[in-house]
């Protein structure tokens, strides 16, 4: 690891914290990243917009989370004579640090090297190395035990083997054995070395240190072609249940990494023209545009799909994620009835869980088409098959969610779909979940709640019409007459096209769930003459 050392304190590059003598300070792991950010540059102004990339790569954040960030650093280096000073603003441009750096090693691995220095490199160790996989290529590096206790090691090895197991769920990743990463566990080795020898993009490394009453773990992703950290975290947890924590922290760890590198994937196939691009690659250009929400880019990721099928037609994502946007120009862009649609998506999905029947999302995907067309209990079933092949992908569990709601199973929905939020916090389909969520209280009689989860969609989504349109049913069941005739006319004026297409029952809606959004809509057009409905849910 590298030492920043900034007077009093010292900053540990490897577990991100801040430290003062030995001890942890409280600082949380934005203002570490903002102080990693300018010291990495001391003397140098560091743009805001630099910063905020550094610290939420890939976000869209105020300038006012930063001032929040330089602020707690402010006070934590305040405590010591001069470090207030440390950090220098230039008005509407950025920051710049002025206080003492002096880098050092301190690493017990990089010590004991000293103490006993490797061979010189050999023609062996100076060949290149191995050809990276098409998908995403991982390593998770042996964690350091920091506690001194050896007795620790077994806690340490034991959670980076069952995040490796974990991650290996992922049919999108290339994740290296146990076997071959821990052949560097106590060597001091740069992780650009170990990518090259191990044939990697992405190495995840970490540390262990146990106190008292407590265990403090951290872990960082790094992008080891660049050098870049892509993401990081620290967990404290009571170390009263050792082994519960272990579980705590692996499913966290490996629910994050996947999406994270995802992420990193679709921004470096940006940058390669699109007729150099493989199957793997297509697929990642398709999501690209396909997480964009919009209808011309699913267009566009159709092509990118239909491509990626045309380089490989054996490479079931490609099939999948076609299907995936198939379903959304039907269900979001397009004004065609529904039963004009073709069931193009359901063959494709189907073919795709035929290419590969361990992959977690084809299950799903294929789970969202048996909605689609009105086969609930199958769909349900082929949820859970995806669930048990990937229990940590927030994806699967989305979908599990969806498609018990949509079967009648409410509540166990609602439970799902939280679950898939808490996964992934800051998802670009939390609006769809949470659309669901309301769909699912208002058929179980939880017209307050389903208020407040539609209402939560139209501050995500606010041209998304269902929300809008079935607040009005909500509102009508709680005998808030005037106020849901003023939302469905609302509602029909903004969303004419729409609603005009929602008019008959779709084939994912039970029979008896519609019922209930209709007889909501007809009490809410009545207006406050017509009392509210009772009995239901």
């Amino acid at each position: 690891m590298t030492i920043h050392a900034l007077g009093p304190f010292r900053l540990d590059t490897r577990g991100d914290l801040l430290l003062l003598g030995d001890e942890p300070v409280a600082l949380g792991r934005r203002a570490v990243a903002v102080l990693r950010a300018l010291i990495e540059q001391p003397g140098e102004l560091v743009l805001k917009d630099a910063l905020i990339e550094a610290v939420w790569p890939g976000q869209t954040v105020e300038d006012s989370n930063l001032t929040v960030q330089i602020a707690a650093l402010r006070r934590v280096l305040g405590e010591t004579p001069g470090g207030d000073r440390w950090i220098e603003t230039r008005p509407r441009r950025g920051y710049r640090f002025v206080g003492p750096v002096v880098r050092e090693a301190r690493d017990e691995a990089v010590i004991a090297a000293a103490r006993d220095p490797a061979p010189a490199p050999n023609a062996a160790s100076a060949q290149p190395g191995l050809v990276l996989p098409e998908k995403p290529s991982l390593a998770v590096l042996p964690f350091l035990n920091m506690s001194g206790e050896p007795d620790q090691e077994y806690f340490a090895d034991g959670m980076v083997e069952d995040i490796i197991t974990e991650l290996s769920r992922y049919r999108a990743l290339f994740v290296i054995a146990r076997t071959s990463t821990f052949t560097y566990k106590g060597k001091a080795v740069d992780v650009r070395q170990i990518a090259r020898e191990l044939g990697v993009r992405y190495v995840l490394e970490g540390s262990v240190r146990k106190g008292a009453d407590n265990v403090r773990v951290t872990a960082q992703l790094i992008d080891a072609i660049s050098g870049a950290h892509l993401w990081a975290e620290r967990y404290d947890r009571a170390s009263s249940d050792i082994f519960a924590m272990q579980d705590e922290i692996t499913a966290s760890v490996a629910a994050v990494i996947e999406p994270t590198l995802a992420q990193a994937e679709r921004q470096r196939v940006l940058r390669k023209p699109p007729d150099r691009l493989d199957a793997w690659e297509a697929y990642q250009r398709g999501l690209w545009h396909f997480y964009k929400y919009g209808a011309e880019d699913n267009e566009t990721a159709q092509a990118f799909f239909r491509q990626a099928i045309a380089l490989d037609p054996n490479f079931a994502p490609g099939h999948y994620g076609y299907a995936l946007a198939l379903y959304w120009d039907a269900w979001l862009y397009s004004m065609r009835p529904f039963d004009d649609l073709e069931r193009i998506e359901y063959v494709e999905a189907r073919l795709a869980v035929s290419l590969d029947d361990k992959d977690a999302t084809a299950h799903a995907v294929l789970a969202t088409m048996m909605c689609v067309v009105g086969d609930w209990e199958e769909s349900v079933l082929q949820a859970r098959l995806a669930l048990a092949l990937n229990p940590n992908s927030a994806f699967v569990m989305s979908v599990l969610g969806l498609v018990l709601g949509r079967a009648g199973y409410h509540h166990e929905a609602i439970r799902r779909l939280r679950q898939a939020m808490r996964a992934s916090p800051h998802d670009p389909l939390t609006w769809q979940w949470l659309n669901g969520i309301g769909d699912f209280q208002l058929f179980s009689g939880e017209f307050e709640a389903a208020l407040e989860s539609y209402r939560q969609v139209t501050l995500r989504r606010p041209k998304f019409f269902a929300p809008h349109l079935f607040s009005a049913a909500a509102l009508a069941y709680l005998g808030r007459s005037r106020e849901a005739r003023d939302a469905l006319q609302r509602a029909q004026a903004q969303f004419p096209e729409q609603i005009e297409r929602r008019r008959h029952r779709p084939s994912w809606a039970r029979p008896q769930d519609w019922a209930i959004k209709t007889e909501g809509l007809r009490l809410a057009a009545a207006g406050p003459e017509q009392p509210p409905a009772a009995g239901l849910g």
